[in-house]
């Protein structure tokens, strides 16, 4: 209780500030110009069987976290930051492979534009082949009515436009709001459904059935648990000690136990969906042997069944060791020790410190993959061990929600503290 008043005195104390109250005005107007795009329709879509069809499909229900809400209204909207993740992933793998991009990445503030910049321009082709198949998809459900090719391209390409529009406001956020963008996006999507999702749970459940009412209590203590367990992991850290003999200082180098943060699980994501997209997609094929296949391979990836959940679980791990590796560099932090001065208490400078640091974080990787595996699977578990779908407390929601709360509070904090400084300074 005493950890809430803090943090609700510092949001009243921050909104003091002139800065933070700016940045907060601009970031709040760019969000509700964002759930206004949201509620903009594409011409042609059967609104009603979509809302039926969304209802029946996890699958569909996980997409429309991370398109930030826009999927269920099938708004120009749809396909969310999706292609965007998507090309990101793909700059960071070719990262690896291709010199150039990887000098770039070296390049400071000029090399992350450039990365940026070939992006968006990626997240093009990314889109339309996205597009094509969600248009696919639905037709195949009767939920899209017949249209002429013009009205095809047209709602492909209104799609691609609301894509950028949604990339364009998420690099406004991070220029002038608070927050980080994308995650402010999809976190704006999360919390304008939670009303629904609770009385939608609350007016069909038959509380005479001591069993409903029993699966809503855990549901609140698993949620309760899930928030508890994501705060602590997001606020665990690893003090690696650090002296520095000249100055005859001694600090700590902080290794966050989450240092991929979210990002692990909105690659992965978009990349788990993948065959069950595909399956659906060539399930509706003319050749017999091709359909049966795929229908197959769809059922396989089902989002409710152990193999889906193995799978990703497993791919949320991979991209958590991978997003760290990009993140957090041991040669480059001690490299900027070893100039500074500075040095591991008992280990050499240069290469025996880059050693220690990758010792270190392949260690604190472990953790962190588990845990975000964890959180990537527990709105499947909750839902097995519950059977209430229309508000299941996804793991990957509590875990945006959480983290962008956080990050607020932190800049927030910040934000007050130079407040204060340069009060104290006059």
């Amino acid at each position: 209780m005493n950890l809430i008043a803090k943090s609700l005195l510092l949001y009243v104390e921050g909104l003091k500030t002139p800065i933070f109250r700016k940045k907060l005005i601009i970031t709040l107007l760019l969000l509700i110009f964002f759930r206004l795009i949201a509620h903009i329709p594409v011409p042609g879509v059967n609104l009603t069987l979509l809302k039926q069809f969304f209802s029946q499909n996890q699958l569909l229900s996980l997409l429309d976290i991370f398109s930030g809400g826009t999927l269920a209204n099938f708004s120009i909207a749809a396909l969310g930051l999706s292609p965007y993740i998507n090309a990101s992933v793909m700059m960071q793998l070719l990262a690896l492979v291709i010199p150039q991009i990887e000098e770039l990445q070296k390049e400071g503030e000029y090399g992350r534009a450039k990365i940026n910049q070939y992006t968006r321009i990626a997240t093009i082709p990314f889109a339309i082949i996205n597009g094509i198949g969600m248009f696919t998809i639905l037709r195949s459900q009767n939920i899209i009515t017949d249209l002429n090719p013009i009205m095809i391209v047209g709602m492909i390409f209104s799609m691609l436009a609301g894509t950028m529009i949604m990339i364009f406001l998420g690099e406004m956020i991070n220029i002038y709001g608070v927050g980080n963008g994308i995650s402010m996006l999809i976190f704006a999507g999360i919390i304008s459904r939670l009303p629904i999702s609770f009385i939608q749970t609350f007016s069909i459940t038959d509380f005479s059935n001591p069993q409903n009412t029993l699966n809503l209590v855990i549901l609140a203590a698993m949620a309760f648990a899930l928030i508890l367990s994501i705060v602590l992991v997001e606020e665990a850290i690893l003090r690696v000690p650090i002296n520095y003999a000249k100055r005859g200082q001694s600090t700590y180098l902080p290794i966050k136990i989450n240092t991929a943060g979210v990002m692990p699980i909105i690659f992965a994501v978009s990349l788990a969906t993948v065959p069950s997209l595909l399956g659906q997609f060539l399930g509706k094929v003319p050749n017999h042997f091709i359909a049966s296949t795929a229908t197959t391979f769809a059922n396989i990836f089902r989002t409710d069944g152990y193999f889906y959940m193995v799978f990703y679980f497993l791919l949320v791990m991979g991209f958590t060791f991978f997003y760290t590796s990009v993140i957090f560099k041991p040669k480059d932090i001690a490299d900027e020790l070893r100039k500074s001065g500075g040095f591991i208490p008992g280990i050499r400078p240069g290469i025996s410190t880059e050693k220690r640091l990758k010792y270190l974080i392949n260690r604190v990787i472990v953790i962190g993959s588990v845990f975000l595996g964890l959180i990537a699977v527990a709105p499947s578990i909750i839902q097995k061990i519950t059977g209430i779908t229309t508000l299941t407390i996804g793991g990957t929601s509590v875990l945006i929600v959480v983290s962008v709360v956080i990050e607020l509070t932190r800049k927030l904090e910040n934000v007050v503290q130079m407040q204060n400084y340069d009060k104290l300074s006059y």
